[in-house]
């Protein structure tokens, strides 16, 4: 279970990247496994969050873009579709799935959007035919923004994201949960650093 500051937090990613077009807005997580929130970019994190709409999200970083990566987001956001269902269950019961990745290179070179959206659509008339499986892929590289030039709070997420390991201080105009994530992201710094120097030490007292 994740803690209420943390759940607050991935709420408001969450609304900002994955709903932020819709009317239907995040009130509530039901289960946040196995991390918080996808904090700094050079690492790989996965996320699953569980929503009050029985819709699962899928949150994954990707620095390196390895061969296979994108049938492997699709084999993901599959296989976490198929396994809702037990043998003789039907198949209603089946809820959506989105796989949200973050990748910190390029994949669409022939497109200009940051964020690309897809979903099973008939390919000439584009007749939407199911909105059960979506994924989402968020292209780090493609954000050229500076912080005196954001304009909502998903270009905030998306500097956020993009920036969080190399900020010095924590800017004043980001929404309250950026802020909160970046204090976060310090405290658990400092405490690395402080393992680090008692390591040191404990070593140390025996050499």
């Amino acid at each position: 279970m994740c803690s209420i500051e943390s759940k607050d937090i991935l709420i408001s990613f969450l609304n900002s990247l994955v709903y932020n077009d819709s009317n239907v807005k995040i009130k509530d997580l039901d289960r946040v496994d196995p991390y918080n929130i996808p904090m700094i970019k050079d690492t790989f994190v996965d996320v699953k969050a569980f929503l009050d709409n029985n819709t699962t999200v899928i949150i994954e970083m990707q620095v390196l873009n390895h061969k296979g990566f994108e049938k492997r987001v699709l084999y993901n956001a599959a296989k976490n579709y198929s396994v809702q269902l037990n043998k003789s269950e039907d198949y209603h019961l089946l809820n959506p799935v989105i796989a949200l990745s973050i990748v910190d290179f390029t994949m669409f070179e022939d497109n200009e959007n940051i964020i690309n959206r897809f979903k099973l659509i008939e390919k000439d008339t584009f007749i939407n035919y199911n909105d059960d499986i979506e994924l989402i892929f968020i292209e780090l590289p493609k954000f050229k923004k500076s912080l005196h030039e954001l304009q909502d709070i998903k270009e905030q997420w998306i500097y956020f994201v993009k920036n969080a390991g190399s900020l010095e201080y924590i800017p004043q105009n980001l929404d309250s949960h950026i802020k909160l994530a970046l204090e976060n992201i310090n405290e658990a710094n400092l405490a690395k650093e402080e393992l680090e120097a008692q390591h040191k030490r404990d070593t140390n007292k025996f050499n």
